[in-house]
């Protein structure tokens, strides 16, 4: 009944992290009960005291000890007896022991630097937990921080996940908004990361072990929480590579030399196309983008010619190819092109476009907008 009535209260509305800090702030804080004990004995020492030798009221027994305690130099507060005075002298000495005690106590705390890296670890652990359907980055190299710039300018939410003591550093440097310094193959790294929540992982260490750990982890990580498989992506070095990060479960892996050859390659053919990708699919001044569109089995359009499903004129979007269900891939496809069952269409529109078309081919049933005369 509480939990409910919480809940319809809106007291539980806060994300909390899957990994609680909590236990180790508080064996941080241990060394302070001392003094704090001290002080509420003290107090409640000194009140009795004030009353039982002056015969005051509570209030004002309360409020002498802790003027006198902590030493303002308020002087008496009523006319005090000689017992009292002498009385308030042990409450001074105790007041200054107690206070030297906790600032020896602080003073160990601070020197030990734990304490503050744990409250802004905490801090940024709730942040990360409100975070929904982003993406983990593991490891911090070259590639994550082009990465990072690109995915801020998209508003793609992202956390990094690097092993490096100075991460807090290098994240403001290179403006990573949210950042975890861990091994991010361990467990609690992804649960810091709040993997569970995440659309997917991006691995990019220069070395390829810490790549296959990661995708293994992740996967191992994806079975526990019985939930759909995350998009992974990683990068290799060589074809060799590629081929061995895909079979351990990578959707996507990448070689940036081999990428960077293809495209020295085409602008040697052609410099005119040196901006082409620039200027349309990855300018943020235009909305044009290029997206893969899997065609479901029961979709009106399948064993349809392309031109009969008139995809172009209903949302302005272009089939610029057709990857079928075998792996067979029709660049630029005609008119006359069949659309077959689970095949792949990529297509190229704005953002408006895209989404329209997406709605259009999910469908069973022919659209009354495709009936033209």
């Amino acid at each position: 009944m509480l939990e409910k009535l919480k809940k319809f209260l809106h007291w539980e509305t806060t994300p909390k992290p899957e990994y609680d800090l909590t236990s180790q702030i508080y064996e941080e804080l241990q060394p302070f009960r001392l003094p704090i004990i001290l002080v509420i004995l003290i107090f409640l020492f000194g009140t009795l005291g004030y009353i039982w030798i002056d015969n005051i009221d509570v209030f004002s027994a309360f409020y002498q000890t802790g003027i006198t305690f902590t030493t303002v130099g308020y002087g008496e507060m009523y006319n005090m007896s000689d017992n009292g005075r002498i009385f308030s002298i042990f409450l001074i000495v105790a007041g200054f022991a107690v206070f030297s005690l906790a600032v020896g106590v602080m003073i160990e705390v601070i020197q030990k630097g734990k304490l503050l890296p744990l409250l802004k670890e905490r801090r940024m652990l709730y942040k990360i937990a409100r975070l929904k359907k982003h993406f983990v980055i593991a490891y911090h190299t070259q590639f994550t921080i082009e990465l990072a710039n690109e995915l801020r300018k998209s508003h793609i939410p992202f956390v990094v996940v690097s092993p490096e003591e100075d991460l807090e550093q290098i994240a403001k440097e290179y403006k990573y908004p949210f950042f975890i310094q861990a091994e991010p193959h361990t467990d609690i790294a992804m649960k810091k990361a709040h993997l569970s929540s995440a659309k997917g992982l991006i691995t990019l260490s220069k070395n390829i072990a810490d790549n296959i750990a990661m995708i293994s982890s992740v996967r191992l990580f994806e079975k526990e929480l019985q939930r759909i498989p995350y998009y992974i992506m990683s990068i290799a070095d060589s074809s060799t590579n590629v081929e061995k990060l895909l079979k351990l479960g990578a959707d996507e892996v990448l070689n940036p030399n081999k990428l960077m050859a293809q495209k020295a390659a085409a602008i040697a053919k052609d410099h005119k196309i040196k901006n082409l990708l620039e200027e349309f699919l990855y300018s943020k001044e235009t909305d044009l983008n290029l997206e893969e569109l899997k065609v479901p089995k029961k979709s009106w359009i399948i064993f349809k010619k392309l031109k009969e499903s008139h995809l172009r004129d209903l949302t302005n979007c272009s089939v610029v190819g057709i990857k079928t269900k075998k792996g067979r891939f029709i660049p630029m496809p005609t008119g006359d092109a069949i659309i077959e069952p689970e095949s792949t269409l990529f297509i190229m529109g704005t953002r408006e476009g895209l989404k329209k078309t997406r709605k259009l081919i999910r469908v069973s049933t022919k659209p009354k907008e495709t009936q033209f005369n």
